[in-house]
């Protein structure tokens, strides 16, 4: 699957909603108090908005800690309660869509339904979701241990389909307000949902706004089997970890056959692979930035970090700086199957060392680029062109220097070769990503 001109470039930004975005947080310049401030995020989005970003994505989780001490020198604990956040920032901002974290597992739809359906209306249509089955957490909802892998994406799928169903049980112009009648809705217009399944019993209708949006948008990070289904069937925006572009497109056009059994073609999707970049104007200031981020890691909480998240079995924190990792047999997680794949092979084929895992990716596992805006947007312009990507999900490595200089360097490189608009297209989240009207 090849660069098709009627294919629009998108460009998202990630966000933790935690006190940093970075994790090197103990560098100069690094806020660490986002957590408490919003204005911190406040000036984020600013700076977004002018580098006409589609999309801010809200990471979130609700997992246990039962031992403190193995966060201790980590700033993930406190976070923002994902749409709290995210309403705030609607009120602020103008353009950029905002996307939320909300669990198929941990939720019910009709609250997630509400919730979702009010910050639309509260932004004027910039509201999406993404839509996860999350990768653990139960102990925090009166469940003795993590729902298999398979039940929870079967539960998602009946989920979303509650949920969609929820946002059409009101009709746009079903309110009729009319004073002189003292008609306040159009009872014809208003359709309870009845919906009875095998996860959820859900009466409706919706007692919220309808949306602006057509729906609002639906994005998804599935690269397992069942997570690409999940994402073919029902994914906007889908979200990935390839690092290399010929998986991407292999990636791509999986998903893209699998959509098409769903009647969805390659103008419902938008799939950015996540990218961590350093910039310079030149390639020694840029590597310089690079070599300090690297001086500030806390190298051992990095590697653990990165050694559960693609559950390897092993900590690479205790593996020796100048040995190839070797992995044996590693069972497979009923948490990031994909990510546990993607990472797997790479230190099977490479053999890297721990510094070498420090120079590629990020503690979450994603791609890191050091370069110049000229060098940085070839990488992305070649992925882009030859398929590999709808354009990028970009994971800042800090805050606010590494979004400031993005926006500042790479932004207008983007625009100079035709990829990134100069102006928003439009007023929706739907419209500026150019996905069709549902």
């Amino acid at each position: 699957m090849s660069y098709s001109p009627g294919r629009s470039f998108a460009l998202g930004a990630y966000l933790t909603g935690s006190a940093t975005n970075g994790d090197a947080w103990r560098a100069p310049g690094e806020d660490v108090d986002a957590d408490i401030s919003f204005e911190r995020y406040r000036s984020y989005v600013d700076l977004l908005e002018q580098g006409r970003f589609d999309s801010i994505f809200l990471y979130d989780n609700v997992l246990p800690i039962p031992d403190p001490s193995v966060i201790a020198d980590m700033p993930s604990l406190a976070r923002w309660d994902t749409f709290t956040l995210l309403s705030a920032l609607a009120v602020t901002s103008r353009h950029i869509g905002l996307i939320g974290t909300a669990s198929t597992t941990f939720n019910e739809p009709y609250n997630v339904a509400r919730r979702i359906a009010s910050l639309d209306r509260l932004s004027n249509g910039r509201a999406g979701w993404n839509v996860v089955t999350a990768t653990g957490g139960g102990e925090n909802f009166n469940l003795p241990r993590h729902v298999d892998h398979q039940e929870r994406y079967e539960r998602a799928h009946e989920f979303v389909d509650v949920v969609t169903g929820l946002w059409k049980s009101v009709q746009p112009d079903a309110i009729l307000r009319d004073k002189e009648s003292g008609q306040w809705l159009d009872p014809a217009k208003v359709h309870p949902l009845n919906h009875k399944g095998r996860f959820y019993s859900v009466a409706g209708p919706l007692n919220a706004p309808p949306p602006v949006q057509s729906r609002p948008v639906l994005a998804q990070a599935g690269a397992s089997g069942a997570g690409k289904e999940l994402a073919a069937r029902i994914g906007e925006v889908i979200y990935t970890a390839e690092y290399d572009p010929a998986a991407g497109r292999d990636y791509r056009a999986d998903v893209l056959d699998r959509a098409r059994r769903y009647g969805r073609t390659d103008a419902h999707l938008r799939i950015l692979p996540g990218l961590a970049p350093f910039v310079g104007r030149t390639e020694d200031e840029a590597r310089g930035k690079f070599e300090t981020y690297l001086s500030y890691l806390n190298r051992a909480e990095v590697l653990r970090s990165f050694s559960a998240y693609a559950s390897l079995g092993i900590d690479l924190s205790q593996w020796p700086d100048e040995q190839p990792i070797r992995l044996k047999d590693v069972e497979e997680t009923n948490s990031h199957k994909s990510r546990q794949s993607l990472i797997v092979d790479w230190i099977r084929r490479e053999a890297p060392t721990t510094k070498d895992v420090l120079k590629t990716f990020t503690k979450g596992g994603h791609r890191i680029l050091v370069g110049t805006p000229q060098s940085i947007v070839d990488d992305m312009e070649g992925w882009y062109r030859t398929g590999a990507s709808d354009g990028f999900n970009i994971m800042f490595t800090s805050a606010p220097d590494g979004i400031r200089d993005f926006v500042t360097l790479v932004v207008p490189e983007l625009q100079k070769r035709g990829l990134l608009r100069r102006e928003y297209a439009g007023r929706t989240l739907r419209e500026n990503l150019g996905l069709p009207l549902l």
